[in-house]
């Protein structure tokens, strides 16, 4: 199979999990956990899944001690601080508002990407990106999305998320084209647990686990395997073979996913707008992804 094709199947599926995170993780927190306990979880279960993987797989190190303070910024921004930012602002906001807010990541990524790594705005990418953000807001429903005194403080913190996941995005793809994706991923998810242990421990340990909802625990094992070890390793992947614009602009498919999902659960209806939605997202994707992938793995 052919890296573009890999690399577009790796973030479709991206997409695909963090699309259902929104709603997922809603059900479970924070009324069975609260936010900070739950990224501990996360981090801690995918620290494990990450280290057998890597260990059966890849077994490679980090060779220049110099990329240590690397890593550890790689997971502060990558690892630690979105994750705190995004779960604690998504048990206080809306889905709804959490996913428009979500949008600003590849704008951000792109801003980013051309400033630390001198990424060639093109006018498709710019376009692209334009035209897959109106397509996600008509989908998601611009009318649902509004701020409140209730919410407002979530809104901002998923805000800052998606400002500090996109300088992730941007900052870890030099040491993913440097070292194998994994080898990245389990460095910075090892620095992540002991930056967001602080956090999360009070929490953690209030969990009653003997008592969990058989629900309540398929919610927390889509979260920390799904929706955070398979999209770390697969969004590593995308970073070594293509550029960080592309990888972001991905995002805007989530909202079309999480629709799709909706729909087939029931818990939707497919209208004409939500289809003319739909294809203007992946139109803008595709028109901001064209000789992407190419170009940044041979660059």
């Amino acid at each position: 199979m052919r890296t573009n094709l890999k690399v577009h199947l790796a973030l479709f599926m991206v997409s695909l999990l963090y699309g259902a995170t929104f709603s997922i993780a809603k059900i479970a927190m924070p009324e069975y956990i609260k936010p900070f306990g739950f990224i501990l979880l996360r981090v801690s279960v995918a620290s494990v899944c990450i280290f057998f993987f890597h260990r059966h797989y890849v077994k490679g190190a980090i060779t220049d001690k110099k990329d240590l303070l690397p890593l550890l910024v790689s997971a502060i921004f990558g690892v630690a601080a979105n994750m705190l930012f995004f779960f604690k602002g998504l048990s206080i906001t809306t889905p709804i508002n959490a996913s428009v807010l979500m949008l600003n990541t590849p704008i951000f990524v792109v801003v980013f990407a051309a400033i630390v790594l001198k990424e060639k705005l093109t006018w498709n990418k710019i376009l692209g990106i334009i035209i897959a953000a109106a397509g996600a807001l008509m989908l998601i429903g611009g009318t649902k999305f509004q701020f409140q005194s209730t919410t407002v403080l979530g809104d901002i913190f998923v805000t800052l998320n998606a400002i500090i996941y996109a300088f992730y995005l941007v900052y870890a793809k030099r040491l993913m084209v440097k070292y194998h994706p994994l080898t990245v991923t389990l460095y910075s998810f090892f620095f992540g647990f002991f930056l967001v242990l602080p956090f999360g421990l009070n929490q953690a340990l209030e969990i009653d686990f003997m008592h969990l909802p058989t629900l309540i625990w398929a919610c927390i094992a889509f979260i920390t395997i799904g929706s955070t070890f398979l999209t770390y390793v697969l969004n590593a992947y995308a970073l070594k073979h293509a550029s960080s614009s592309l990888v972001g602009t991905y995002i805007y498919l989530q909202p079309v996913l999480a629709t799709l999902i909706a729909i087939v659960l029931g818990k939707d209806m497919l209208s004409l707008e939500k289809l003319i939605s739909m294809f203007i997202v992946f139109g803008g994707v595709y028109l901001a992804s064209r000789k992407a992938v190419e170009k940044a793995a041979g660059s």
